[in-house]
């Protein structure tokens, strides 16, 4: 008769296993995505990116505006003595004038249009640098959400099928009401952790799709692949030699050194004096007074303008030109020990990630399975006690979570060591 019990409690822990992979939800809308796909994705669709691109145009059209000579000026004129019974005449004047800028003032403005250009360049070099590193990131936490998720699945499809057999143990008198009612609790606690497992994969799915400006969420991408391609070899006097040689913020720090000498020479030809030009014809109709009667005439004339340049006592635009350069060499060499202190900081953690993933490389998951298997066991024939059994659960638990969150670290790890020193060769 107890083998009976025995083989009844034993399929019915297996069904109750096999019923509960229902309880997450993994049958939604889903696009396997590989990772060289997805990141062309980014590269393509995601407006953030896209939005950043008309920086260059815009810098572009800056230029053209930077060309533009100062517009001249025609005026017309009419002058009627009104003396219509001495007969005085009447008159039509024009004149075309405009500004002959000296000191190579449209140049310097083209020369600093032109480099902001360049700037604008590096500057959204950068920003896919970051977006590609950051959209890596985002695509290897969903595969670890998946992965914790089926964790928590086949965690609590274990405790589950733990609590029915004790339903079915209780009422046969083999153990007692509390510990029915403990297992059950725990395997309810373990469902409501399966939930937010859930939830956060879903979560990390749409974000792929936010990354990829995706509109339609009915069907979420979904990342093929896993943790098994990011060994690396580094030399860290390399990596911060690259890192100095190819980021491209620091090109945008060089960039921005290059603007500030130009500003100054801008500034420098604004305070030369520009000559006003000046062209005019008129025309004075036929007196036809009696007593000085006059033939008409058409003088012309021509002359140039010099302005007072009082405002170059007043030498705000130079001083701040010069301020500007000055800081933006400060800023310049700020950047190249960030790099150096961004690549090294990534190394050691990278190194550190290593040997964390290394650790779990000595048969410890293998242990941590075995001696939730055993307990079980052992519970099962009255040998162990139930909480012996929910302390190994817990600890296997704690053991699979922590190894993904490795794998995960030691990933996001070589992201950003990859990141410091502007190099990209990932690809799982």
């Amino acid at each position: 008769m107890k083998s009976i019990h025995k083989i009844f409690i034993g399929l019915l822990t297996l069904c109750s296993a096999q019923m509960v992979m229902a309880q997450a939800d993994t049958v939604f809308n889903r696009k396997p995505v590989r990772y060289m796909a997805f990141l062309a994705a980014v590269g393509k669709n995601n407006l953030s990116y896209s939005a950043q691109k008309f920086s260059i145009d815009l810098a572009a059209a800056n230029v053209e505006v930077a060309k533009i000579f100062p517009d001249p000026q025609l005026a017309f004129g009419y002058t009627n003595l009104n003396q219509g019974r001495l007969a005085m005449g009447y008159g039509f004047n024009s004149s075309l004038s405009t500004t002959l800028e000296m000191g190579g003032k449209r140049r310097a403005r083209i020369n600093l249009a032109q480099s902001q250009t360049e700037l604008s360049k590096y500057l959204l070099a950068d920003y896919f640098r970051n977006l590609r590193a950051d959209a890596t990131l985002a695509y290897l936490k969903s595969l670890q959400n998946r992965y914790l998720l089926t964790v928590m699945d086949s965690s609590y499809a274990a405790m589950n099928g733990l609590a029915k057999s004790d339903s079915i143990r209780f009422k046969l008198g083999a153990i007692s009401e509390i510990d029915a009612r403990q297992s059950k609790v725990d395997a309810v606690n373990m469902l409501t952790s399966l939930y937010q497992s859930e939830a956060d994969w879903k979560t990390s799915l749409v974000n792929l799709s936010l990354l990829t400006s995706r509109t339609n969420l009915d069907t979420l991408l979904s990342p093929v692949g896993d943790f098994s391609k990011f060994e690396r070899n580094f030399n860290l006097i390399t990596l911060i030699t690259s890192g100095q040689n190819n980021r491209a913020d620091l090109l945008a720090a060089l960039q921005n050194k290059d603007i500030g000498t130009k500003m100054l020479e801008l500034a420098k030809a604004n305070r030369v004096i520009d000559l006003g030009i000046n062209l005019g014809v008129n025309y004075n109709g036929y007196v036809h007074n009696i007593m000085p009667p006059t033939p008409s005439t058409t003088p012309i004339s021509m002359g140039i303008s010099i302005p007072l340049k009082l405002s170059n006592k007043y030498a705000g635009e130079y001083k701040t030109a010069y301020f500007t350069a000055q800081q933006n060499e400060a800023l310049y060499r700020q950047t190249e020990l960030q790099i150096q202190s961004d690549v090294t900081q990534a190394y050691y953690n990278y190194l550190a990630a290593r040997k964390q993933v290394n650790s779990f490389n000595n048969g410890l998951l293998n242990d941590a399975k075995r001696v939730l298997e055993g307990k079980i066991y052992s519970y099962k024939r009255g040998q162990t006690t139930l909480l012996d059994v929910l302390s190994a659960q817990r600890t296997y638990n704690d053991v699979q979570q922590t190894y993904y969150q490795t794998l995960y670290n030691y990933a996001a790890a070589l992201v950003e060591v990859e990141r410091a020193a502007g190099i990209w060769d990932i690809d799982f």
